[in-house]
């Protein structure tokens, strides 16, 4: 980002890279952030944390790159509160590919689409139409329509619970230790822990609820 230099393909090596150059730029010696390495490093291990519990299949492979893609929402909407479109997209790319293998969960996976999603956009609407102001972004609409479809609607609704949870938590932590009450909430980052523990746990908790509370389902 300071020289401009294009980097070659031994630049670019996840973790290795920086550690080899000494967290520097190999041309200008420009300090590189430890973001890059930390994020490599979480990525590597939600991958092996993923085949680890679910197994090598196609959806095994199509949580990765989910997970890959939730990382990535959760780094830009803490920086900037907005969640690329293109990101959303191919996550619904992903659950749909997945899908057409494992169409025995069609019904779940649409029921999913709207479940949150709707909801999030009713409130959505209700709050410009009251208070003018918006209760959840776009993006994180976008986000839970596509990864409905990924996980279903049980799962994705636990995610959203989850999600708003961490939000309300964590957040307030962070206004407290800061003593900023003007802090933006990105609720994208949030959302994405919710849906990464949703998707490798969230059958085990569901029926773990649904049991102690004697509902079947």
């Amino acid at each position: 980002m300071t020289c401009g230099h294009k980097l070659g393909w031994y630049d670019l090596v996840p973790l290795f890279s920086w550690v080899f150059l000494g967290g520097k730029c190999r041309y200008c010696k420009s300090k590189i952030s430890k973001q890059y390495p930390l994020v490599e490093a979480i990525n590597g291990f939600g991958y092996v944390l993923i085949f680890w519990l679910t197994g090598f299949s196609l959806s095994s492979i199509c949580y990765c790159l989910a997970f890959s893609i939730f990382l990535v929402i959760s780094v830009i909407d803490f920086r900037t509160q907005e969640i690329p479109f293109g990101l959303n997209v191919c996550l619904f790319i992903i659950a749909v590919i997945r899908l057409a293998f494992n169409f025995n969960d069609w019904l779940d996976c649409l029921i999913g689409m709207v479940a949150v999603s709707g909801f999030m956009y009713l409130c959505l609407i209700i709050g410009r139409a009251i208070k003018g102001i918006d209760a959840f972004g776009g993006g994180d609409i976008k986000m839970m329509f596509a990864t409905g479809l990924l996980i279903g609607w049980k799962a994705n609704i636990l995610a959203f619970l989850l999600g708003c949870i961490f939000g309300a938590v964590i957040h307030s932590i962070r206004m407290k230790v800061s003593k900023d009450t003007d802090h933006v909430l990105a609720f994208g980052p949030y959302l994405c822990m919710g849906l990464v523990i949703a998707m490798l746990f969230g059958n085990a908790i569901i029926s773990w609820y649904f049991g102690i509370m004697n509902i079947s389902i």
